[in-house]
């Protein structure tokens, strides 16, 4: 049986925001985007994926130390990443639950309607303002310098001098 905001269950097929229908199976843990037969890319994200596939490690941390989690999950991870995104954008993140499928070597799926670089700059923009937000519950002038660094801060020139300088030769994807 079908489980909420799980198309397909725990059986691994997932339908995509376009209406095309993939298996978990068919997806890796190094893929980062498919080419979709509507003709469209959707960028990939599994629960094993961290979260310096987006940001460098040291904002990371940051997130890690300040960012309380109340869900089975220890630490600020890429699965509060892609929550954040799902809900903001619902209608473009497929999710499947695929952790009783030992065969995937993941336990959660993300498939967006956008390609890797869109998301990536969505990511972006909601960990600024989730930082954003975090900074301005403490004191006044330290909420006012990041306002000030943020005025000068290129979401897309970040993301793009980011994936032009990432390393991703190993398991834990940390940055050049």
């Amino acid at each position: 049986m079908a489980e909420p905001r799980v198309p397909g269950g725990g059986s691994g097929s997932l339908e995509l925001p376009c209406g095309e229908t993939i298996h978990a199976h068919d997806l890796d843990m190094g893929m980062r985007e498919i080419r979709c037969d509507c003709g469209e890319r959707h960028a990939v994200v599994v629960d094993v994926h961290p979260v310096s596939r987006f940001v460098p490690e040291s904002i990371v941390d940051v997130l890690r130390e300040t960012v309380e989690t109340d869900d089975e999950f220890p630490e600020f991870g890429t699965p509060h990443v892609m929550g954040i995104v799902l809900e903001e954008f619902p209608e473009e993140v497929a999710v499947a639950d695929v952790a009783e499928d030992g065969h995937v070597g993941y336990a959660l799926l993300w498939v967006t309607g956008f390609d890797s670089r869109r998301l990536h700059e969505i990511v972006v923009e909601l960990l600024v303002e989730l930082m954003e937000h975090a900074v301005s519950h403490g004191d006044e002038s330290t909420a006012t310098e990041f306002e000030e660094q943020m005025l000068e801060f290129d979401v897309e020139t970040f993301v793009e001098e980011y994936r032009a300088e990432r390393d991703f030769e190993s398991e834990v994807d940390t940055p050049v």
